[in-house]
């Protein structure tokens, strides 16, 4: 069957156009977008995913506050920075780069960032008003694949959607998302049993588990919706995803490449987020 490649790359650069229109207005009534990031470590794939985000503010004219922090640093002063940037009126959001050193309580500190100026969608706050269908921030990726159904008008009411993970950075806000759509949805994970007889029944198959080509075609029915958000490293340093792409694409009806598919949909989410953040704060809205 014929299969569409759900290009992401290429819709993250249409909405970051728009963006970058609404931050020159933002700039002639005086207002400068800033959005402020906390990279705790040396973890390399997080420290690639900061660097796209500042190059991203960059390019839409967005201020990038970045602060480093080494792997070994304190709990207590990264809630005092978060706290500062949290009555720092110049700062529209706030963003914590997860995952955390396995030192921090990762819940704890989210916690602490303002609602408001919770870009990231992370917070217990932002996540209960998803819950109860009046959502704040969205999480960026979930927000993402979305806009990404709904920009190749693939239809989810009434579906079978099958979503592989249950992380509040994924899985349970993208099982809340489709929920809202009016999708069935099944949240599988690492204790599911009999995975495949599930995956095979998902008319829209979401996978975020981080394991190198999991999904085969074997595990999809014929002309699924198949969505890649895994990002892993091959050993020979080639970027894959937790789909084996060249052979479910034979299947699928249409599918997300990695790269090129989820990965410049969440950063352009974020970029939306932030400019949402500050109409928010600035009563634009």
């Amino acid at each position: 069957m014929s299969t569409e490649i759900i290009n992401g790359k290429l819709l993250a650069s249409k909405i970051k156009e728009e963006l970058k229109k609404e931050v020159e207005n933002l700039k002639n009534k005086g207002i400068n977008p800033c959005l402020a990031v906390l990279l705790v470590g040396e973890n390399k794939a997080s420290q690639k995913y900061v660097s796209f985000k500042e190059k991203t503010c960059g390019e839409l004219g967005i201020e990038s506050l970045v602060f480093r922090l080494p792997d070994d640093a304190d709990e207590a002063n990264i809630i005092k920075l978060i706290n500062e940037l949290n009555e720092n009126s110049q700062v529209n959001g706030i963003l914590v780069q997860l995952p955390l050193p396995k030192h921090l309580n990762q819940q704890k500190i989210l916690e602490k960032i303002n609602p408001f100026k919770d870009v990231d969608g992370f917070t217990p706050y932002c996540l209960g008003r998803l819950l109860v269908d009046t959502p704040l921030f969205i999480p960026c990726t979930p927000k993402g694949v979305l806009r990404m159904l709904d920009e190749y008008k693939i239809k989810i009411e009434g579906k079978n959607a099958v979503v592989i993970g249950r992380s509040i950075i994924v899985g349970k806000p993208l099982s809340l998302l489709l929920l809202k759509r009016n999708a069935t949805v099944t949240v599988c994970h690492s204790k599911t049993k009999e995975l495949h007889e599930i995956t095979k029944k998902a008319d829209i198959l979401c996978v975020a588990i981080g394991k190198e080509r999991f999904i085969n075609s074997s595990m999809i029915k014929e002309g699924a919706v198949v969505i890649d958000i895994g990002i892993n490293v091959t050993a020979d340093g080639k970027v894959t995803g937790d789909v084996d792409f060249d052979e479910v694409k034979q299947k699928a009806s249409y599918i997300t490449p990695v790269p090129g598919g989820v990965g410049p949909m969440t950063i352009a989410m974020l970029m939306e987020n932030t400019i949402y953040a500050v109409k928010l704060q600035r009563g634009l809205l």
